[in-house]
Formats: C-alpha cells, sequence, structure tokens
C-alpha cells in the first residue's frame, strides 16, 4: 500500500519539558521549535501532502504565566516570517478580537500565498474549539452531512483531517479541529517536539500506509 494522507495535523508538545530537562527556563522551549516546524513543513511539501495544520498556541495557553505567554505569542511572529520564505499559501485561524492575539499576524488570517503555493498551512493561533465550532448562532435542523457542517465553522477553510502526528508523548487531541479530526489516525511520538528528528514524521508516515482507512464504513 502506498497511502499519503492528504493532510497532515501537527501537535508540537513538550517544549516546556524539554527546556526544563536542560535547566533552561521553560519559555526558552518555545523558540527551540521553531527550526522542527520549518523541516517539518519541507518533509511534507517533499513528501507531497497537501495541506498541513499546525498548533501554534490555545486560548488555553494563555493562562500561564505572562513571560511565557510573551514567549509564545513571539514565536508564533517569528514562525510567520520564516513560513513566508516558502511556497504555501498561509492562513492563520484564531480569535483575533481578544488582546491575546498577535496583531502581527492580522494580515495573514486571509489565506495568502507566498512563493509558488504548493500546499496549504494552517496555524492556529489563540485558537479554541469552542470559538471554532459556536462560530453560527442557528444550526440547520434536518440531517446535513459532515462536509455541510464543517462549512458552517470558522475554521471552514480547512479541510479533514487524515494523519495527525503529536510529539511530547500525550495521548489527547486537547482540541485540536475537532470537527476535521473526527476521524483522524493519530500517531504520537514520546520525544519532545524541540528534539524533532526526520525519522520522526517518517516513522509516522510509514504507520499510517499499514492502517485500515474506512471512515467509519
Amino acid at each position: 500500500m502506498n497511502k499519503v494522507p492528504k493532510h497532515i495535523g501537527v501537535i508540537p508538545d513538550g517544549n516546556r519539558r524539554w527546556a526544563i530537562e536542560r535547566g533552561l527556563p521553560k519559555e526558552a522551549g518555545y523558540k527551540a521549535g521553531l527550526p522542527p516546524g520549518l523541516e517539518v513543513l519541507r518533509l511534507c511539501i517533499k513528501a507531497g501532502i497537501k495541506e498541513v495544520t499546525a498548533y501554534g498556541f490555545t486560548q488555553d495557553n494563555t493562562k500561564r504565566a505572562e513571560h511565557q505567554r510573551k514567549a509564545f505569542q513571539e514565536a508564533c511572529i517569528d514562525a510567520v516570517e520564516i513560513i513566508k520564505g516558502e511556497d504555501v499559501r498561509f492562513l492563520v485561524l484564531g480569535d483575533t478580537e481578544s488582546a491575546m492575539f498577535p496583531k502581527e499576524l492580522l494580515p495573514y488570517t486571509t489565506r495568502t500565498t507566498f512563493g509558488e503555493g504548493t500546499m496549504k498551512v494552517n496555524f492556529l493561533v489563540n485558537y479554541s474549539w469552542q470559538w471554532d465550532l459556536q462560530a453560527r448562532t442557528h444550526w440547520p435542523q434536518k440531517k446535513t452531512r459532515t462536509p455541510s457542517v464543517i462549512k458552517m465553522l470558522r475554521s471552514s477553510d480547512i479541510s479533514r483531517i487524515d494523519l495527525i502526528i503529536r510529539w511530547g508523548g500525550r495521548r489527547r487531541l486537547s482540541g485540536f479541529l475537532p470537527a476535521q479530526a473526527v476521524y483522524a489516525d493519530i500517531y504520537v511520538i514520546d520525544e519532545y517536539w524541540p528534539a524533532f528528528k526526520p525519522e520522526h514524521f517518517y516513522a509516522a508516515l510509514d504507520w499510517y500506509k499499514k492502517q485500515d482507512i474506512t471512515l467509519g464504513g
């Protein structure tokens, strides 16, 4: 079988634990996560992935200490500056009405093409699944198929996810695009995100190829 997921979700967890183990302040882990992000993006393009969605930070994350919050906000801004040099169709998705959303990223809340726009890239910044799912005050009463429901969300420009790769060993979605992730296969890597290795990515793809993808059918 030679299956390649069309859409990969990336949950880059373990930054703070990585920093603590090295005697560094927790916030140092966020900046250390920037190079792995660029490497994964390029590996996805090389592998023929059509779409990638990655967590920047959630609204729940903003409850952390102020110096940590500022560090991951700055890391997200730096990440976008890096991504601008790649061939992607880029979108930042999150609650822009909150003071926690970096204003520097507002221009990218509409999908923007960089370079040749080879791959769709979605970056969740100040994202909340409740904020996403409560996008409409009126839901249709008749039964609708999943694609119709997704079109009603704030994340409507993001397609169904085939494979989610999570670093840091946690076995949970942490609110990651619940509608799009409903039938996603999840591959968990115990190593922390800043300790990324290309083998992690290729192991996830090899594992996915062996899965029986039925979408419930």
